[in-house]
């Protein structure tokens, strides 16, 4: 197993879609790199003085035949001057739109309507910029590597997720989709379920110190299968995080991705929750992205069994501890 994965890990994929030059979907810090084309804009009143003929004219005295559409329109600055006066109402008077130039008049109307409509998109975009938790999503951090580790001779797939402030979060939930392209070029996706140690329903409470997400790879998993596959397959596993803010109530959300070159096979995490000199709880964020090598074959064989065992001094009772049969334990 361990020379499948270490082949389904070093093998490039011929996936066209997923391996470009940026192959992944979703960055290692939650952002997307699908793109859109958008359309720019244009001066409207300068293009409505050039169409009209208005720039190169004595606006003091026209010609009889011609109708300034807004007088005293004479540059580009002059009509980015009047489109804030009349965005924003100033009116100042010198520059003001003909009501003999139906075009001036019909721009007018325009402008005021997207006005508003712009004005009421800022202050809601403002007030969800408050509203929104982005930046306390940034405090969460997530293993850049993923582990396949063993335990009673059970692979788990594992990460961690890390909470680099000292405020709680609440209601944490975890969910992954697999994204997998198939032969036909089209892209499947598939929900992989990650559960917490002991907690149930799998939602964490209470979280301040890092966590540990596993997944049991069983032979119905749809991992199973590309993780043991000669033949390297890409994929892309993206994770999504959700909490809610105690002191606010706000919910904000976070996600990462692993690619199959950043699962590694037979390890395990190094431990970041320890005690100081002081018996008081510490969390060492310095080996947070630290992985342990396992032996495949102690990794394969069950935990090891240990036995009770009473002191007695003086035939009296005084405590009692546990041997292991592979030597002392952690």
């Amino acid at each position: 197993m361990t020379t499948d994965m270490t082949e389904c890990n070093n093998t490039k994929s011929s996936a066209p879609l997923l391996t470009q030059r940026y192959p992944r979907m979703v960055t290692k810090d939650g952002h997307s790199t699908l793109q859109m084309d958008g359309a720019q804009g244009k001066v409207l009143w300068y293009l409505l003085a050039e169409m009209n003929g208005d720039l190169e004219l004595d606006h003091d005295a026209p010609p009889d035949n011609h109708t300034i559409c807004v007088k005293y329109i004479t540059s580009f600055t002059a009509a980015f001057s009047f489109s804030l006066e009349t965005q924003l109402t100033i009116g100042y008077g010198t520059m003001f739109p003909s009501g003999d130039c139906p075009s001036a008049i019909a721009l007018l109307a325009i402008q005021m309507v997207l006005g508003l409509m712009l004005e009421a998109f800022i202050t809601g975009a403002f007030v969800a910029k408050i509203a929104r938790p982005k930046n306390r999503a940034f405090s969460i951090r997530f293993t850049r590597s993923a582990v396949v580790t063993h335990t009673e001779g059970k692979p788990y797939l594992k990460f961690q997720v890390a909470n680099t402030r000292s405020s709680p979060l609440t209601s944490v939930q975890i969910s992954a989709i697999l994204y997998q392209e198939q032969e036909n070029g089209l892209l499947h996706q598939t929900s992989v379920d990650f559960h917490l140690d002991s907690v149930t329903p799998n939602e964490c409470p209470f979280f301040i110190f890092p966590l540990t997400y596993y997944h049991l790879i069983t032979p119905s998993s749809p991992l199973a299968a590309l993780l043991q596959r000669e033949a390297a397959q890409h994929f892309e596993l993206v994770v999504f995080l959700s909490a809610v803010q105690e002191g606010t109530g706000e919910t904000c959300q976070r996600r990462t991705s692993y690619l199959p070159s950043e699962i590694m096979p037979y390890h395990r995490f190094a431990a970041v929750l320890a005690r100081n000199a002081k018996g008081e709880y510490q969390i060492k964020m310095e080996n947070f992205d630290k992985t342990i090598p396992e032996l495949p074959a102690a990794a394969d064989s069950k935990s090891p069994k240990r036995t009770d065992k009473e002191i007695r001094i003086n035939g009296q009772h005084a405590d009692s501890f546990q041997l292991s049969e592979t030597g002392l334990s952690e």
